[in-house]
């Protein structure tokens, strides 16, 4: 009975770290779409509040040692100028959960050319991201932004991600590519949501996902 314990407890013991192990990251990684986000629609804390929850969730995967940021732009407001998306997320180039490439840098990021889609914009776990015929739909990703990765000409970004209130709007693109909005296919700039709250971003097809970039 004593061996047998001490046998069932070295097998648990060892799943565990097995399970440990497969929930690091690939040491390249320098992407990923958050599993999960802070849970109030829209409202992040505003781009630190993004910022600190990409780095958190890098950290569950070993990845802390890196500086992240969100792939997400502001308006301008008050003394504080409008920020792009794109400059905030460094030079690339930029790796999956699985090491593979995405895009080699800023300009090929928001080029054709890139290497995102259902099956490479991975979470930080290294899994997919339920997509259009998923139950539930979340490819709606926030960014705020433009093709080109500048603020959104519309001003859709839920009070620069600190608001969940139903009126407002969030600027989203679609992660595996698909789906309806003015550009489908536009992994950052596919349409508006219906509104800044987490029912409302849930009711086109999201649930407040967004994507953390390494700038280090």
């Amino acid at each position: 009975m004593k061996t047998s314990s001490l046998v069932l407890g070295a097998a648990v013991a060892a799943l565990v770290s097995h399970a440990a192990w497969t929930q690091e990251a690939h040491p390249d990684m320098s992407f990923f779409i958050t599993s999960e986000g802070p849970g109030d629609g829209a409202n992040l804390g505003g781009l630190e509040g993004a910022d600190e929850h990409c780095q958190q969730l890098a950290e569950s995967v070993g990845a802390g040692g890196k500086t992240w940021r969100a792939y997400l732009s502001a308006t301008a407001a008050d003394v504080e100028p409008a920020v792009n998306a794109r400059d905030r997320i460094g030079d690339g180039p930029w790796y999956n959960a699985e090491g593979e490439r995405v895009a080699e840098s800023v300009d090929d990021l928001h080029s054709e050319n890139n290497n995102l889609g259902k099956q490479t914009s991975l979470s930080e776990k290294g899994e997919q991201i339920n997509g259009r015929g998923d139950s539930p739909n979340m490819h709606d990703i926030l960014t705020g932004s433009q093709a080109d990765g500048t603020v959104s000409a519309e001003g859709n970004t839920c009070s620069n991600w600190t608001s969940s209130a139903s009126d407002g709007s969030a600027e989203v693109g679609h992660h595996d590519r698909q789906g309806g909005g003015p550009d489908p296919t536009s992994w950052n700039s596919a349409h508006p949501s219906r509104g800044c709250g987490q029912a409302d971003l849930q009711g086109t097809g999201g649930n407040g996902l967004f994507y953390c970039f390494a700038i280090d």
